[in-house]
């Protein structure tokens, strides 16, 4: 049975919801089950479950062992200094769960071919940039594209392919 929930703010709650959110969006992404992340991590599904709904009962290891079986990196910062939200899009080795074209500028002129869609699996995007690198500007990638890339890169493709070209 889990442990009684501990009194927290409302802040402290919205934090370990996002927390749990992007820890699940993450999973997603790399389209791992709650049962096979919770053997890497070892502990059970419930707890991994649990930790995706944020919920503040579950003790700061498991939390840590879950990002480390997904290579997420949680850093503690002082709140009047920094942003709350310590998974930041530009970050390198961040993957999102949906890729959206409007926030990729090289992305969405290589997908002129998708109609009707707004966001890409990050399958698709690699595999849509790795079919069309020659047609990229990499003196026009925004740092953010850069680091999505490399992201895609380390999780479905060699990172030294031809394509890479110092990205």
């Amino acid at each position: 049975m889990p442990a009684k929930a501990p009194a927290n703010s409302s802040t402290v709650a919205e934090q370990l919801a996002a927390l749990g959110t992007r820890i699940r969006a993450r999973r997603k992404a790399l389209k791992v089950s709650a049962t096979a992340l919770a053997e890497a991590a070892g502990m059970s599904r419930v707890s991994v479950h649990r930790i995706e709904q944020g919920e503040p009962s579950v003790t700061m290891g498991a939390y840590l062992n879950v990002l480390a079986a997904l290579g997420m990196n949680f850093s503690a910062t002082d709140a009047g200094h920094a942003p709350t939200d310590n998974f930041a899009d530009d970050k390198a080795g961040w993957l999102p769960a949906r890729v959206r074209l409007a926030d990729y500028p090289q992305l969405k002129q290589l997908a002129w071919q998708v109609q009707g869609m707004d966001e890409l699996t990050p399958q698709e995007a690699h595999g849509i940039y790795e079919r069309n690198w020659r047609h990229v500007d990499e003196a026009a990638l925004l740092p953010h594209e850069r680091n999505l890339i490399a992201a895609l890169r380390l999780v479905f493709g060699d990172p030294d392919s031809p394509g890479a070209g110092g990205v």
